[in-house]
């Protein structure tokens, strides 16, 4: 396998910040990474999740969702571009907050993310193994090595360095948008109204803000890729230098327009076409919108697309969430006092997400959900707190403060927060 790309301190010495100039195609290529670590497999559930809050939650949270994404991850952007060394997250927090809480940080950096690779690597296996066995008619073969055939393939990908792996995530995006764009056109004839019934029925207060309480962790998870802010905003600061922030917003604001119009474009065609009680019945069966959409309409060129989509979706996610677990499981080395070279480094976590990600996905333990979902809230706070605290108390990020979104975004934060350790909670002791 090729060698990773060098380290953050290499590739950003051995580079001249170019100026702000045209769009390129390197622009294009990070934009699309974003939407590929965010748009996964999740989104093939989100019609079914958010749409049964009803027509009100879902408009709102619809007019929230762009806002919502754009300025927390812009935030996020700041905070690793803040760094005077143009050094990774686990660097800067060390830098901005110390080396004991850059310590703590990195930790849970790390925990947050992996466990949703592990995740991603379950329905790697689940997704494969179910489209040869049901779709093409083959037995598949033994899970321990179909598991690990598709993650040692995702990690050659990886072993190729950061660049190649962002430039691979882009041209998945391209089909996925394709195929969730023509899904969402195939149902327009069959929109009935669907969510619109409940338009007319107006929540009481109480109950209204009790369902957006628990509906907008969903639209924030939907959209987060924070796993790769890190590694993009680094190299932003290597790319334009003085002119990053600038460039990295501009990014960041098409991927999140891009995102947003196409899933709520998916969303709304699945919400105006089935009945609030068949959105009810798909979540009881545990079934992504693809599969009930296939079973609902009889159509089995959906059912055989169904689990492609969702390899595709599952696929880019993982290299995504890849680079910021692997980013996490290097900074935690380092700060225990371990310093081998660059090129040992990469070898020893790769070897070490390997067999981790290959352990799970053959036993697929039942705990990983509950897992996954102790990370909610770290990821919340990471991605909507930190970067507005540092705003009051690192220098280089008090050129921010003032604005109405700060505001906005700790109010979203602390909503997201709290919902998520609620159903945390209310899931272990129900």
């Amino acid at each position: 396998m090729n060698e990773q790309a060098p380290s953050v301190e290499q590739r950003f010495e051995e580079s001249t910040p170019a100026t702000l100039g045209s769009w390129s195609r390197q622009d294009t290529t990070w934009m699309l990474g974003l939407f590929g670590t965010a748009i996964g497999a999740g989104t093939l559930f989100l019609p079914i999740n958010a749409g049964l809050g009803g027509f009100w939650p879902l408009l709102i949270l619809a007019v929230l969702a762009f806002p919502m994404t754009y300025y927390a991850h812009r935030g996020l952007t700041r905070f690793v571009l803040s760094g005077r060394s143009g050094g990774d997250i686990t660097e800067v927090v060390e830098e901005h907050f110390g080396i004991k809480a850059g310590a703590l940080i990195t930790v849970l950096y790390f925990f947050a993310i992996f466990p949703i690779l592990l995740i991603y690597s379950v329905a790697l296996t689940n997704t494969v193994s179910s489209f040869m066995e049901h779709q093409l008619h083959m037995t598949p073969p033994p899970r321990a090595l179909l598991s690990f055939l598709l993650i040692f393939g995702l990690l050659l990908i990886v072993r190729c360095g950061e660049q190649a792996t962002v430039k691979v995530m882009s041209l998945l995006v391209y089909p996925f948008i394709v195929a969730l764009a023509l899904l969402a056109l195939y149902l327009v004839p069959h929109w009935n109204g669907g969510i619109l019934d409940s338009a007319g029925q107006l929540p009481s207060g109480s109950a209204f803000l009790h369902t957006m309480w628990l509906a907008i962790p969903v639209m924030v998870f939907s959209f987060n890729h924070s796993p790769i802010i890190s590694a993009f905003a680094v190299d932003q600061k290597r790319r334009y230098g003085e002119h990053a922030d600038e460039r990295s917003g501009q990014i960041l604001a098409r991927a999140h327009l891009l995102m947003v119009a196409m899933v709520l474009f998916f969303v709304f065609s699945c919400v105006l076409t089935l009945s609030s009680a068949q959105l009810a019945e798909a979540k009881a069966q545990n079934l992504s919108i693809l599969s009930y959409l296939a079973n609902h309409f009889s159509n089995p060129a959906i059912a055989f697309a169904a689990p492609l989509i969702a390899f595709i979706a599952v696929a880019k996610s993982f290299l995504g969430h890849y680079i910021g677990a692997s980013e996490g499981l290097k900074g935690i080395i380092g700060k225990a006092g371990l310093r081998p070279g660059a090129k040992a480094m990469d070898r020893v976590v790769a070897a070490l997400m390997l067999v981790v990600c290959w352990v799970v996905a053959t036993l697929n333990p039942s705990i990983l959900g509950m897992i996954e979902s102790l990370g909610g809230p770290i990821i919340a706070a990471l991605l909507f707190l930190m970067p507005m605290y540092a705003i009051r108390r690192v220098p280089a990020m008090r050129k921010y403060s003032g604005a109405m979104s700060n505001v906005f975004v700790v109010v979203l934060g602390l909503v997201a927060m709290s919902s998520v350790v609620y159903s945390v909670v209310d899931s272990l002791l129900g």
